[in-house]
């Protein structure tokens, strides 16, 4: 079998981002009235207890979003910070939004925490030393997009359908999914202006409206994760296909998305006007006002082995960069990007990501010695590189829905960095 092959084999795992899964566990909040993100030790102490997350599912304070100093909220507001981060040079941890479940959406919404344009990012505190499937994704398994209308948060997700979207199509967060999730990442495109944003939301409420005539004989769901619609260097028609659906424009065929691809696809769409730009989509050819909002990630980056304004992260990358951030001991570091390989309790994901995450364990190998060739010596660093090269030829170019966050750990003035991350809503 030729290496190519041999990774090829590996990629169901990585791109298998399965939009469906059972809930974590929910964290008990406290009973101050907060208006910022403070640190509190007893705090720190109970989620670290609720959570019990390993430490590269946090976050380096470098990838979060410049916020407000103070919200109009009655929600607890907790900087969280990872215990075992403490030993290392540098932070990791996770702001907090700690919600009740009533009337979540129009708080969120009222206090600008979360905002048109922003991807909701499923949380799966449970996936937390389970194997290196879930490890690696640092938890993460669905996207949806959020959009603010009449003073609620609303979402935008494939499946388009009551799973998601709920009762009559509401879109209000109280869908099945939502209802049964306990944590969400919100991660925020950079610089998206009010246009943009009302945009966005014009397009998001389009396809909801519609979402019973369009789904899945318009868009279906892809779950064929090793089947981006993006192809380098080629145009962008999967995007203008949904553009015209959403229009209204009925073109043939059907367009089949998976979760992260789908919200991708929506924001790419941020600088089109559906009220003008109609005849451009009837038009031949990519309407000037579709642009990517994120470039599609290759499986490994070089951006731990570049360090320049230039470089890029890999979607298989997150809890190496995020390791890294710590500078711990040589020992230390080689210890713990291990552990992240060992096989472990997978009783708490759901059946279709148990069945991915044992079956592909042993097919890790590779992707470990990638991570531990990083902190090696000369040699190894050499084979991690052309272990990373095999990787990017066997695995085609990709927006999981891990890759938004993975987007963050990019120094703040990286030409790649398109994303912030915002806070982690943990509901009760």
């Amino acid at each position: 079998m030729s290496n190519s092959m041999q990774f090829a084999r590996l990629s169901p795992l990585l791109l298998t981002l399965g939009c469906f899964a059972v809930a974590g566990l929910p964290i008990g909040g406290g009973s101050v009235q907060a208006k910022e993100f403070t640190f509190s030790a007893k705090a720190n102490e109970r989620l670290a207890k609720k959570m019990k997350i390993p430490i590269y599912f946090a976050l380096p304070a470098s990838a979060r979003a410049a916020l407000p100093e103070s919200f109009d909220t009655t929600d607890i507001l907790v900087d969280f910070k990872h215990p075992d981060s403490k030993s290392g040079a540098g932070e990791v941890g996770l702001r907090i939004i700690n919600v009740k479940r009533a009337g979540m959406a129009q708080r969120l919404a009222k206090s600008g925490l979360v905002q048109t344009g922003d991807l909701l990012l499923t949380f799966r505190t449970e996936w937390g030393g389970a194997g290196a499937y879930p490890n690696v994704q640092m938890g993460v398994s669905h996207t949806g997009m959020a959009y603010v209308k009449d003073g609620v948060v609303h979402n935008l997700d494939n499946p388009l359908n009551e799973e998601y979207l709920g009762a009559g199509m509401r879109a209000d967060l109280t869908s099945e999914h939502y209802r049964t999730l306990n944590y969400i990442h919100v991660i925020r495109p950079r610089e998206l202006t009010d246009t943009q944003r009302a945009n966005l939301a014009t397009w998001a409420s389009r396809l909801n409206s519609s979402a019973r005539r369009i789904y899945p004989s318009q868009v279906s769901f892809n779950d064929d994760y090793n089947a981006p619609k993006y192809k380098p260097g080629k145009p962008v028609e999967f995007v203008k296909h949904l553009g015209q659906i959403a229009l209204g424009q009925n073109p043939p065929g059907n367009v089949g998305m998976f979760c992260s691809e789908f919200a991708w696809s929506v924001l790419a769409l941020r600088n089109c006007d559906p009220a003008s730009s109609s005849d451009n989509f009837k038009d031949g050819g990519i309407p000037a006002c579709v642009k990517p909002i994120m470039e599609p990630m290759e499986a490994t980056g070089n951006f731990l082995t570049k360090r320049n304004r230039n470089s890029q992260s890999g979607f298989a990358d997150g809890p190496l960069m995020v390791i890294d951030t710590l500078k711990l001991p040589k020992a230390e570091q080689t210890a713990l990007l291990k552990s992240i390989f060992v096989a472990g309790n997978t009783a708490k994901l759901s059946a279709g990501h148990k069945k991915v995450a044992e079956q592909m364990q042993p097919q890790f190998a590779k992707l470990e010695d990638y991570y531990l060739g990083m902190n090696g010596n000369m040699l190894q660093k050499l084979k991690a590189r052309v272990t990373s090269g095999v990787f990017n030829r066997a695995i085609p170019e990709n927006y999981s829905p891990t890759s938004y966050l993975i987007n963050t750990l990019l120094p703040p003035d990286n030409v790649n960095r398109t994303m912030d991350y915002v806070a982690t809503i943990v509901i009760e």
